[in-house]
Formats: C-alpha cells, structure tokens, sequence
C-alpha cells in the first residue's frame, strides 16, 4: 500500500527555515505529482507546494518566493526548503500526490502523519 513518511519539522524562529522530507513508497513515484500541502488548527487543508514528475513546480501564493519543492526519483523523496518562515506558516505539513485531473486538483484520500511545523514569533 501507500505509504508517506514526512520528516524534518520542528520549532523554528520567524526568520528561520527548515527543510522537510517526505520517503514514499507503493507508489510509481516517478511519473506522480507530487505535493505538500499543510493545515493549521480549524482551518482547512491545502497545497502549498507542487511538483511534477518532470520537475515543474507551482506554490500557493502565500509561500511562493520561500518555499522550494524539489524531488529525487532515484531515492522516491521528495523535499521542502522553507525559508523566511513566520508564524503563519505554523501547521502539520503533509506530502501526498498532487495529480490534476481534468484540469482539477485531486485531494488524496489516504494521508500520513505529517510533520508539525511551529514557528515562533
């Protein structure tokens, strides 16, 4: 079956940056968008971060210019390097696939544990 492992958050300073990770696997890893998406307490959860098989790349406007998605096939890992972080990018931060059907994002039914991100003000 699926499975997502995310890693490499923690509390972190306004200003900081962290670098998250996320091992998959039960998944062709190579040919699927990938994405991070993340939820802050009562609200709901989004895509932040995209990226192809091929490496092509879109943010939320909210992170766009902070965060970088990235990936590694050959590992099935994909990252997450958040910079200039502040306090509204405080949530647990998932990765998943991020496939765009039809023109329309599919939101994944199956997610891990994630990872929690807290940034300090």
């Amino acid at each position: 079956q699926v499975q997502l492992v995310e890693s490499g958050g923690g509390l972190v300073q306004a200003g900081g940056s962290l670098r998250l990770s996320c091992a998959a696997s039960g998944i062709i890893f190579s040919i699927n968008a990938m994405g991070w998406y993340r939820q802050a307490p009562g609200k709901e959860r989004e895509l932040v971060a995209a990226i192809t098989g091929g490496g092509s790349t879109n943010y939320a406007d909210s992170v766009k210019g902070r965060f970088t998605v990235s990936r590694d096939n050959a590992k099935k890992t994909m990252y997450l390097q958040m910079n200039s972080l502040n306090p509204e990018d405080t949530a647990v931060y998932y990765c998943n696939t991020a496939a765009v059907v039809g023109g329309v994002r599919v939101f994944p039914k199956y997610w891990g544990q994630g990872t929690q991100v807290t940034v300090s003000s």
